[in-house]
């Protein structure tokens, strides 16, 4: 049995359309996830799955030749600032373990790690670790109080044989999924988050850890979507999502990646069936390989289909995505950029709020009443500073139309026609 504590879910129903009772039998059922280690209070706990609305994670995190851990902070203040629901530390390098242990004592939404980074971070050469330091590791996290994992269980020792005889386009482009492929084509031993994955149950299940079950053999670029690679390793990851789920510990499944439009959907409906409606958490996924520099719009294009479609977890995407480690500009832009996919696919989903939303700010608009625009809009930033640098000579129009504004010569017509 799934056991939150009920003020958690209490705060986490306060941001939703659906009640306490719903959130509670999604959590039963495994189609609801609200991510809490038992140490932490997370001051903005949130549900994610079935009936909820859409989530947006953002990502940050040191790397070896990039170490300011003020600056990582920043980020992880602007992200949350910006709407992020949740934050996930994907450093590498000396200094991760002194970041982690900063971002959890500071952040207010749920954290998560990919544990395996500090398995490589604290070797060196990965082909060296010892089965038990992949364990290891997990426990020190889990104490220290991370939320949530992503645990790359699902690839094998023989699919990454199969690729060495059949390869892809891009391999493998999850670093995670990259470093247990080394770990055991060079041992030829089986994935240890596999061999021993009862042992990363009852940590998870210890501590109220979910697990986010990462898609090691996602799509790196369209031409590899949805190809023998990736389906074969859903089928793993549905199969221990339902051990995750009878072993009393909450689970989410990672997907894809690279998808072109006219795939999204059958990728989202097959992961719902294999993982029996286990919450999808997205990443992306990016609808084209060809717009470096925007692939934030890219994977917002991307994750609004695939909510649309049952996806629950948006994984941001930045504008320095492929291009370089992104700065505290790019992550408000990508999380800017996931809450509006996150936030048009509620609306078809049928959440109330969304569309209320809407009509609320299109009733502003109407009214030319910019205050109550901008306290509406998903970026209430942005579009201020946009008027205030080009401000018209009536305060009730915009610099676009001023004296040919559609929506005043409307209003003053119809009042005329009364008259």
């Amino acid at each position: 049995m799934i056991k939150v504590k009920e003020p958690l879910i209490k705060k986490a129903a306060g941001g939703e359309d659906a009640s306490l009772f719903e959130i509670v039998e999604g959590l039963e059922k495994g189609l609801v996830v609200v991510p809490s280690n038992k140490k932490r209070r997370i001051g903005k706990p949130c549900a994610i799955g079935r009936g909820m609305k859409t989530k947006v994670n953002a990502n940050l995190g040191l790397s070896p030749g990039h170490s300011d851990i003020g600056k990582e902070m920043k980020k992880m203040k602007v992200a949350v600032e910006t709407g992020a629901d949740a934050v996930m530390d994907l450093s590498t390098g000396p200094l991760l373990g002194k970041l982690r242990r900063k971002i959890l004592d500071e952040c207010p939404v749920p954290v998560g790690t990919v544990p395996v980074y500090e398995v490589a971070s604290s070797r060196g050469d990965m082909a060296a670790a010892d089965e038990q330091e992949f364990i290891d590791v997990l426990i020190r996290q889990a104490e220290e109080g991370v939320d949530f994992f992503t645990i790359h269980s699902g690839i094998t020792l023989e699919a990454t044989r199969l690729m060495e005889k059949k390869p892809r386009v891009m391999n493998i482009v999850s670093r995670g999924g990259a470093l247990l492929a080394s770990w055991m084509l060079k041992n030829q031993r089986e994935n240890p988050f596999l061999s021993r994955f009862d042992e990363v149950l009852k940590i998870a299940k210890k501590h109220n850890i979910t697990l986010s079950l990462g898609d090691s053999l996602r799509p790196g670029t369209i031409c590899d979507a949805t190809d023998r690679f990736q389906i074969g390793e859903l089928f793993v990851l549905g199969e221990q999502q339902q051990e995750a789920f009878g072993a009393g510990v909450q689970v989410m499944i990672e997907g894809p990646g690279h998808v072109p439009m006219d795939q999204i959907e059958a990728n989202v409906k097959l992961q719902k069936t294999v993982c029996h409606g286990a919450p999808f958490y997205v990443l992306g996924p990016l609808v084209t390989d060809s717009a470096p520099g925007y692939d934030h719009i890219v994977g917002a294009i991307g994750g609004a289909i695939a909510a649309w479609h049952g996806a629950d977890f948006l994984c941001y995407v930045t504008p320095a995505e492929h291009v370089r480690l992104p700065m505290e500009e790019d992550v408000r832009q990508g999380v800017i950029a996931s809450k509006i996919a996150a936030h048009a696919a509620d609306i078809v989903k049928g959440i109330p709020s969304a569309y209320a939303r809407d009509r609320q700010i299109s009733q502003a608009r109407s009214e030319r009443d910019w205050k109550k625009q901008f306290a509406l809009s998903l970026d209430p930033v942005d579009p201020q500073i946009r008027r205030k640098a080009d401000k018209p000579k009536e305060k009730d129009v915009c610099s676009m139309c001023e004296d040919y504004c559609s929506i005043k010569i409307m209003e003053k017509s119809l009042k005329q026609k009364k008259k």
